[in-house]
């Protein structure tokens, strides 16, 4: 084989194995096993904000059908904005038949290191835990039980519209909150261009949240977003006016799928 080619082959076959790998860590997930406890009450008010930064869940899109993951599936953040599908199984307090039920992470259960991971330290790592919206919870299992064993899996995040783009800083400091990501539903980094400015790579600050130390105002702002499962890359073209103010929520027209 001419020697070109089979150089060009191995860069293909190099390329496959890896999108193969990148997507098989959630489209098509094998199903795993964890536990899962809830907090609030029915009417998931004590779930609004969270440490991804999405604030009232309502208005954000997400709703009640929410999850705080432990820090072993939070992973500094990045794991904000992914969808789980979630069953309870092997319990007598499983709904046994309902339908399985999808969440989003929107917040952190951190450790109670006071407590032992198998007695009240549930979201100590390394144990994989899912501290559910108790609206959630209840789609699945008895809220009476307290702590329930459950197989869950990546699924893809299926949202209407395009990205949304939370400001918050000033003219010299922007900070972003990224909401309504579909498909991965995840981040790994964001760019920002001006109508006057090249790209600027934006720092994670936590959660969903991402930082430019750049003087932005009173220009049209584009955004670059990579997502962290895939390693995707869309863009956000003129998801901001050159009027745009802190405090305000802009949308986009571009989304993962």
């Amino acid at each position: 084989m001419d020697q070109n080619l089979y150089r060009k082959c191995l860069v293909i076959l190099s390329m496959m194995a890896m999108i193969g790998t990148s997507t098989a860590t959630y489209a098509g997930a094998p199903l795993r096993q964890a536990t899962a406890t809830f907090y609030g009450d029915e009417t998931a008010s004590a779930t609004m904000g969270g440490a991804c930064g999405y604030g009232d869940l309502w208005d954000s899109g997400y709703g009640a059908f929410t999850v705080a993951l432990s820090t072993t599936l939070f992973k500094d953040g990045h794991s904000c904005g992914q969808c789980f599908q979630i069953r309870c199984v092997s319990s007598p307090n499983c709904y046994y038949g309902s339908p399985a039920t999808v969440v989003t992470a929107t917040n952190i259960c951190p450790p109670n290191w006071g407590q032992d991971s198998n007695n009240g330290g549930w979201c100590n790592p390394p144990r994989v835990h899912f501290d559910l919206a108790k609206p959630a919870f209840m789609k699945i299992a008895n809220w009476k039980a307290g702590i329930i064993p459950i197989s869950y899996r990546r699924v893809t995040c299926k949202r209407t519209g395009g990205i949304k783009f939370k400001f918050q800083g000033n003219g010299y400091w922007l900070l972003v909150y990224v909401m309504n990501v579909g498909g991965p539903g995840d981040i790994m980094n964001i760019a920002v261009k001006g109508t006057r400015t090249g790209w600027i790579n934006m720092s994670h600050n936590w959660g969903a949240s991402y930082q430019a130390f750049s003087s932005l105002s009173g220009q049209s702002l584009s955004f670059q977003i990579t997502s962290y499962t895939t390693r995707q890359t869309i863009y956000a073209w003129n998801a901001a006016p050159a009027s745009w103010s802190a405090g305000q929520t802009y949308k986009s027209t571009a989304n993962f799928s």
